[in-house]
């Protein structure tokens, strides 16, 4: 895989997030994919993703998010991120760094995120 394209990804994945569009987030995914959080149950399916998205949106509504850095091997990708913003029901800060493990398909969408 085109190691500029995915970091091209990475970036319009952040703009996602920063639009505050859950469907343009679930965009990124495979019809089929799915992201697990913190190794929680996952969100299966563009759709589920979504709804995922739209969680975050709900919880965090001025959130922010940063990336940090995009590490590519081959069909895989760490995207590191930080995300900023204020908890919707106490409005205290939130600064929190993280990352996503991607399994990228051939078509250069999540198909698993970790």
């Amino acid at each position: 895989m085109d190691t500029m394209k995915i970091a091209q990804m990475a970036q319009d994945y952040t703009n996602a997030w920063n639009s505050k569009s859950a469907e343009a987030v679930a965009s990124f995914y495979a019809q089929d994919g799915e992201i697990v959080i913190n190794l929680g149950e996952p969100w299966s399916g563009r759709d589920r993703v979504q709804d995922m998205a739209d969680g975050f949106f709900i919880d965090v509504p001025d959130l922010t998010l940063t990336c940090d850095d995009v590490r590519i091997s081959g069909q895989h990708a760490l995207f590191l991120w930080t995300f900023t913003g204020h908890d919707a029901t106490s409005g205290n800060p939130l600064k929190i760094h993280g990352w996503e493990e991607w399994d990228l398909n051939h078509e250069m969408e999540v198909q698993a995120s970790r």
